[in-house]
């Protein structure tokens, strides 16, 4: 096979590869487009849920159909009883900086129990002997936002329960931990509702969901289109008359 012949075998071999790259590029970028209109629709119905009039949490009757598709950022009320003596410290980093997120049972009138994120505590406060833990607190309101439970822990770090170390908002686990038994599949970020100053400091929930997906479309098309010049280049190139040099 001359020099020739095989540049332009070893030509359609690349042309090959790249059609499929491209292929791949624009499917990329379609995908994005498609998490574009999912990601907007999202945010769409988060500020409707989280800033409307509040609704009461769900019932049990209703747990097995919440969701975060459905509920998560929702904005609910819930009327019982603070469980003193079983809260739980979850680590976190606000920006009143780093601590824990100060996580309290709620027996609500009708005997059900859902756990609520008090909201942020430092360090200091976890080992408090004057913390306020609402021991015996009756006739509690408390609003805020339905946050589906985040079980397991983060991607770094477990939750370590055996050592009453935290890093995640797993209801079902802090219910084992605190012998609870039964409880919601959600929590609620409360309001701050009490001075300024005052701890745990709740009304901290961050909503905002970055939304690149158009830049990274347009990044992945072009990417595209660069490769789609250089496949056509390589198609000029293989049709090019071969010159006694190429021989």
């Amino acid at each position: 096979m001359t020099d020739w012949r095989k540049r332009v075998f070893l030509n359609w071999v690349l042309l090959g590869a790249s059609v499929v790259l491209l292929v791949c590029l624009v499917l990329l970028g379609n995908w994005q487009l498609r998490r574009l209109d999912w990601k907007t629709e999202l945010i769409h119905a988060v500020e409707t849920r989280a800033f409307g009039e509040p609704v009461p949490a769900p019932a049990k009757s209703q747990w097995p159909d919440v969701s975060a598709a459905s509920h998560a950022y929702m904005r609910v009320s819930a009327e019982g009883r603070l469980l003193g003596g079983k809260s739980l410290f979850v680590k976190a980093l606000t920006e009143l900086g780093s601590g824990f997120w100060m996580m309290q049972p709620l027996e609500r009138n009708n005997g059900e129990i859902l756990w609520i994120n008090r909201g942020f505590v430092p360090a200091a406060y976890r080992t408090s002997a004057d913390r306020d833990d609402g021991t015996d607190r009756k006739g509690v309101i408390v609003t805020g936002l339905l946050r589906i439970s985040e079980p397991g822990g983060t991607l770094l770090e477990k939750n370590a329960p055996e050592e009453n170390r935290w890093y995640s908002r797993d209801t079902r686990a802090f219910s084992r931990q605190a012998g609870l038994g039964d409880t919601a599949p959600f929590f609620v970020d409360a309001d701050h509702t009490r001075a300024p100053g005052a701890f745990p400091r709740g009304g901290l929930t961050v909503i905002d969901f970055r939304n690149n997906h158009l830049q990274y479309a347009l990044t992945w098309y072009a990417m595209a289109l660069l490769l789609a010049g250089g496949i056509g280049y390589v198609i000029w190139l293989s049709r090019r008359p071969p010159t006694p040099d190429d021989d």
